[in-house]
């Protein structure tokens, strides 16, 4: 499975689940002297305006990458720096309910990303959720995605990160069953990884 799968999904996914976004792929982003490129920027309104800034990892760039300190440098940097670019700054707004921001890191549901996330859950599971955009609540989401197959509108995330750990039980009830993620957990060689 390749990033721009999953990135064709997720369009399809927030087109038919939000009023009118705005989506844009390879988003380029400058502050601090510091650039990059965000997979994808997706803005809702709920009516305040959300942001969801996604990195994709599927199987080419988790090959790729010299181990799981350099992916998460690579989401933290976008984290860090996205939103202190003038273009997508987020100004604090009264009332706000939801957070303003979503730094999502999302994993194809393949045997190879499963066995790497596997090996680093550690890692990955120590991504603290709660995070901030200047003065605007933002949460930090590391997962596999699900529903890959299916209805755009049933796309969904299997965290890893947070109060739900790689492999535990409530991780383990979230996936669903005949999923593309429910057969790679399988194909995990148990030696490597024990499920508690």
């Amino acid at each position: 499975m390749r990033e721009d799968a999953l990135a064709t999904r997720l369009v399809e996914h927030y087109e038919a689940t939000a009023d009118d976004p705005a989506i844009r792929l390879e988003e380029p982003y400058e502050a601090d002297g510091r650039e990059g490129v965000a997979d994808l920027f997706v803005r809702t309104r709920t009516p305040e305006p959300v942001d969801r800034v996604v990195e994709l990892k599927a199987d080419a760039a988790v090959r790729r990458a010299t181990g799981a300190n350099e992916i998460l440098r690579q989401y933290r940097r976008m984290e860090r720096y996205f939103h202190d670019d003038d273009r997508h700054a987020l100004r604090p707004k009264l009332g706000r309910s939801e957070p303003g921001a979503r730094y999502l890191l999302c994993f194809a549901p393949t045997p190879t990303c499963v066995h790497h996330v596997a090996v680093n859950r550690t890692l990955y599971g120590s991504v603290n959720p709660d995070a901030r955009a200047g003065d605007v609540p933002a949460v930090r989401t590391v997962a596999f995605l699900t529903g890959l197959d299916g209805d755009p509108a049933d796309l969904g995330l299997v965290s890893v990160n947070g109060e739900v750990r790689f492999g535990s039980e409530p991780f383990l009830r979230a996936v669903p069953e005949g999923s593309r993620l429910a057969e790679s957990l399988r194909g995990v060689d148990d030696d490597l990884v024990e499920f508690s």
